[in-house]
């Protein structure tokens, strides 16, 4: 019993007729997401490279005000974008090329919501964590020696 794939991507605003045009569209759509990684990730455009919100200093409430926006408070939007055209990725390789559009809907919750949790975790606790040693060693005794 042969078993149609859907041959449409983007929402089904791009149409292919055939499997294998599908598979080049969407290499070529991975090439150029991997390429916009590439320049940024090369040039790091100095626009990008400072946070958006500055750490608020001076009593209980900047103190309750970092600890509730300390993801965004040392957030480079460079790393943004580097973590959003990662999920991107990710989302159309197992959407497209490991046929997940084609299987029941519980699954496909199962394996991409887990899969964008925890992506999501654990890139939030490498930015923290990062930034935290960063400080650390910018302004203690102990220096990089490694």
């Amino acid at each position: 019993m042969a078993h149609e794939h859907n041959l449409a991507i983007f929402r089904g605003r791009l149409k292919f007729k055939s499997n294998e045009q599908k598979i080049w569209g969407v290499l070529i759509f991975l090439s150029i997401v991997t390429a916009i990684e590439v320049v940024l990730g090369i040039y790091k455009p100095a626009a990008l490279m400072h946070p958006w919100i500055s750490p608020f200093e001076g009593g209980l409430g900047a103190t309750l005000m970092n600890i509730i926006l300390a993801p965004f408070v040392f957030l480079i939007p460079l790393n943004l974008i580097f973590l959003f055209l990662t999920i991107v990725k990710a989302y159309y390789i197992t959407w497209d090329f490991m046929h997940m559009r084609d299987e029941r809907s519980s699954l496909r919750k199962a394996v991409v919501w887990t899969f964008v949790f925890l992506a999501l975790y654990i890139a939030l606790i490498f930015l923290l964590e990062g930034d935290y040693i960063y400080e650390v060693y910018k302004t203690s005794i102990i220096k990089w020696n490694f």
